[in-house]
């Protein structure tokens, strides 16, 4: 069954939809590049942080080789000029997993939220 809501209500439903799957979203987001990253002492892994704002959320990892791991940019001269980690990782996983969490978990987070308003 449809909610019925008039005119003057229709902003604050949409913003109160968008900050739940933006927090969805980072929380998801946030879960699983932790949980692809790789580690040797856990210092990156552990390095992740996410602030999640009203209608925004950020998240950072400020290690200093946090590129290098996550991206396969600015590679140390040690790497002898080649991506590697010992976990096998893909470059740019990131990326990745924002784009699978676009196309198949941000749409079920907004039909999720409809049903219960």
């Amino acid at each position: 069954m449809a909610r019925r809501i008039r005119i003057d209500q229709i902003a604050d439903l949409m913003e109160e939809e968008v900050q739940e799957v933006v927090k969805l979203t980072a929380l998801s987001w946030s879960g699983q590049v932790k949980e692809q990253t790789p580690f040797d002492t856990g210092r990156l892994r552990n390095a992740w942080q996410t602030k999640i704002g009203k209608l925004e959320a950020e998240i950072t990892n400020n290690m200093e080789y946090a590129e290098p791991v996550l991206y396969g940019n600015s590679l140390p001269s040690s790497w002898g000029g080649q991506y590697r980690t010992r976990q096998g990782t893909v470059p740019g996983f990131p990326d990745l997993i924002g784009k699978e969490i676009a196309t198949k978990e941000v749409p079920q987070f907004i039909r999720a939220f409809r049903r219960r308003n």
